[in-house]
Parts: structure tokens; C-alpha cells; sequence
């Protein structure tokens, strides 16, 4: 039964993902930004919330064990970047193999990009080094805690300040099918636009939730520990949205969104996520999250070497694929 209901809320966020990309993109067309904000602002926010309820779910409202609570709150923090750098970008890889071939490139706009995995890098490198502060040292724990929120604010404020050259080079968002909601009969105005989002975040938070549940519950038949579950398999549910999003604009040869809504979220799961982490769990470098912190470093630290050495190609993003089985084989041996 867990299996059906899973397959159900995964056809939930699939149809989720389908029109908040399209309100999306009328968005972005309608408020003259660049397809950099539009993927690695936007879109990366909105389709982060369910992996962002999941820990304050579980750290403010989950179970009467205070230890399985901590437990699954870590684990979806840091999970979910884990997911978007190895998984997300390899699954990238698999569905443009065949058009574009292993050599084939992507021609996302670098600046952001680039943009992206550096401050991505710079906040997951201090989240790594806040597990090994003693908690007796709890003001510079805080400390690393309200500079990873500084973080994630100067990313903002530096990534809307691009979008004007941005958009003057050629790089605007643009829609280029009519938005679902105008298809009923409705104007294509800013009020409808913000409506379609709005059903589009629901259906994703909803499903992904839903799809949570069904996981727990098979995960549990198989009784895997709560910190794997929540490392391995609940990320998968609440990445599930990026990962979609992302294929469908590749897939349409929307290189800039795609990429961009998976490292945008990336640094929103890589800077708040973790501050919430330092400041509210007991943050300590447990092997199995050594582990998935070190793999999520190196993926990312390879995309920033690919996208600088002379253009992102297929094969770079399947390397980053194989190290999210590496990841799989040493947490599971």
C-alpha cells in the first residue's frame, strides 16, 4: 500500500512541478529579470520548502524522542544539498546522454553559476567546521550560525544586482508556452500569475509531504535507521521538485534555469538550512555525515572546476551521479 501511495504523490509533484514552472516563467518574462534569478532565486526558494519543513517539522513538532527528532532534522539538512550536487546533477546527465551525447555541452550562463557554487562552498565549509566547535564554545557555534544566514543575504543582494546586464545580454526569462491558467479563460495578469504559483508551491509541498510519509513507512517495513532515512531516502522525496524542474528546462534546452534552480537551491539549503542545523541540533561529526558533507564538498568543487576549465559537458555532471553512488556504497557497507 506504502508503494501505490508513493507512486501517487510522486504523479502529485510531477503535475506540481508543470505549473509552477510555467507561472514561473510569465513571472520572470513580466518582471523584466534575468534567467539566473529567475532559476537560482525564485524558483530555487520556492521549491525548497518541503526539504525545509522537514527538520523544523521534526526539531519543533516531531516525535516524544528528543534523540530521533535531532537525528532526522540532521539528516534532511544535510541531505538535501547532497542530493541536488551528486543525484540531481547526474539525473541531468541521464536525460540529455542520448540528444546531446557524453561529450555534449551545457551552456548555462557562467557568472551565475559560478556565483552560486562559491558561495555554496565558502557556507558549507563552515557549516563542516561548526561539528568539530565544542558545544562549550557555544558563541562562536552561534556565530557561524548567524554568518551563514549573512551569507545567504549577500548572495541575494549580489545575484539581483546582476540581473540587469544580465538581461541586456540576452540572457531574460522568457515563457514560451501560454500559462495554464490563462487556458481556462483567465487574463494573463500579475494577480493570476501569483495564483498559479501559489497552487504550484501547495501541490509540491503537499506531495512531497505525502510522498515523506510513504517512504517513513516503507523504510520502516525495512528497518533502516533514522538517520540513514533521513540522509538517503527523505531527501530524495523533498528534491524531488528541484529534480523536476530542472529536467524539464534541460530538456527544452533551458540550460540557465536548470542549472540555476539546482545550485540557487543549493545555496539556500547550503546556507540557512545549516544554520538551523548549528544552532538548534547538537551539530557533531557523526561518520556517516562526515562522509555525506566531504562527497557533497568534492561534487561541488568539481562542477566549479568543469564550468570554469572550458564549458560544463554531460560527462561532468554523470561524474557527479557516481559520486553520489560512491556515497551510497560507503554508508551502506
Amino acid at each position: 500500500m506504502s508503494f501505490l501511495f508513493m507512486l501517487a504523490m510522486l504523479l502529485v509533484i510531477l503535475a506540481a512541478s508543470e505549473i509552477f514552472v510555467n507561472a514561473l516563467e510569465h513571472l520572470g518574462e513580466r518582471l523584466k529579470i534575468s534567467e539566473g534569478v529567475t532559476g537560482s532565486l525564485f524558483a530555487a526558494v520556492g521549491t525548497a520548502m518541503p526539504e525545509t519543513i522537514v527538520p523544523l517539522i521534526a526539531l519543533f513538532a516531531g516525535t516524544q524522542n528528543q534523540t530521533l527528532n535531532e537525528e532526522i532534522g540532521v539528516g534532511a539538512i544535510l541531505g538535501a544539498p547532497l542530493m541536488l550536487v551528486t543525484l540531481a546533477m547526474g539525473l541531468l546527465a541521464v536525460v540529455t546522454l542520448r540528444d546531446r551525447g557524453m561529450g555534449g555541452a551545457f551552456k548555462p550562463e557562467p557568472t551565475g553559476i559560478r556565483r552560486d557554487l562559491d558561495f555554496f562552498l565558502i557556507a558549507f565549509v563552515l557549516a563542516l567546521l561548526a561539528m568539530f566547535i565544542p558545544h562549550q564554545i557555544a558563541a562562536v557555534r552561534v556565530g557561524i550560525g548567524m554568518g551563514l544566514v549573512l551569507v545567504y543575504f549577500i548572495y541575494i543582494l549580489l545575484t539581483l544586482r546582476a540581473s540587469g546586464e544580465l538581461v541586456q545580454n540576452g540572457h531574460g526569462t522568457e515563457a514560451d508556452r501560454p500559462m495554464f491558467l490563462t487556458r481556462l479563460g483567465l487574463p494573463n495578469a500579475m494577480p493570476v500569475i501569483i495564483v498559479q504559483i501559489v497552487i504550484g508551491v501547495l501541490l509540491l509541498v503537499g506531495g512531497a509531504k505525502g510522498f515523506i510519509h510513504g517512504v517513513e513507512g516503507v523504510a520502516v517495513f525495512f528497518g533502516v535507521s533514522p538517520l540513514l532515512v533521513s540522509l538517503l531516502i527523505v531527501p530524495i522525496a523533498t528534491e524531488l521538485p528541484e529534480k523536476v524542474n530542472s529536467i524539464l528546462w534541460i530538456r527544452r534546452r533551458k540550460d540557465t534555469l536548470a542549472f540555476g534552480n539546482l545550485t540557487g537551491a543549493m545555496v539556500f539549503q547550503g546556507t540557512l538550512l545549516p544554520a538551523i542545523g548549528v544552532l538548534l541540533t547538537p551539530w557533531e561529526p557523526r561518520p556517516e555525515v562526515v562522509t555525506g558533507v566531504i562527497i557533497t564538498l568534492v561534487a561541488a568543487l568539481w562542477l566549479r572546476y568543469a564550468i570554469t576549465g572550458g564549458g560544463l559537458r554531460v560527462w561532468h555532471v554523470a561524474v557527479n551521479g557516481i559520486l553520489y553512488l560512491l556515497f551510497l556504497a560507503i554508508t551502506l557497507s
